[in-house]
């Protein structure tokens, strides 16, 4: 979740990134050649519409990027009730397929994940809410059964915390 204070973090990391630009770009035009020598390049005059452009286009990016990772939101997919159990297939290949899961609270869930992925990071699904972790098999299905009894918002995620999803307890 994105707060308050990540976002004056980043706000804070971009102008330090951009200060540093600016400091570089100045001490390179300070550096004068000595009298009698010649200048190694001439300058290079760009119109102010083309260095905006550049600038906005960064920016552009830079606010896109923060989106995709921070603020965009997948669609929730519902756990199926199959004898008594919640259960849905999640896809671990670069990411978990769903990532947004919902299920009913004070009902048993089963998660089975099945991993294509064979990097070190997604061996391993945590769900620090609720106690369970498991060792995701290869090519393989590893299911995962816990009972949600609070509404509320929980996530998962793998075993570096790079990858995660979030489970929806109504």
């Amino acid at each position: 979740m994105l707060t308050s204070r990540k976002v004056l973090n980043y706000v804070l990391n971009l102008g330090f990134l951009l200060s540093i630009a600016v400091s570089a770009a100045a001490g390179a035009q300070a550096l004068e050649p000595a009298q009698g020598q010649p200048r190694p390049f001439p300058p290079i005059e760009r119109p102010l519409l083309l260095k905006l452009g550049v600038t906005l286009g960064g920016l552009g990016l830079i606010g896109l990027e923060l989106w995709w990772f921070q603020f965009r939101k997948t669609e929730a997919k519902p756990a199926k009730l199959r004898e008594g159990i919640q259960e849905i297939g999640v896809t671990v290949d670069g990411g978990y397929e769903p990532n947004r899961i919902v299920v009913q609270a004070g009902q048993p869930v089963r998660l089975n994940f099945f991993r294509k992925d064979p990097s070190s990071c997604l061996e391993k699904v945590l769900l620090p809410d609720f106690h369970r972790s498991a060792d995701l098999l290869l090519n393989g299905t590893t299911s995962v059964e816990f009972t949600p009894q609070q509404p509320g918002t929980y996530s998962f995620h793998c075993g570096m915390n790079m990858v995660r999803g979030v489970l929806v307890v109504q």
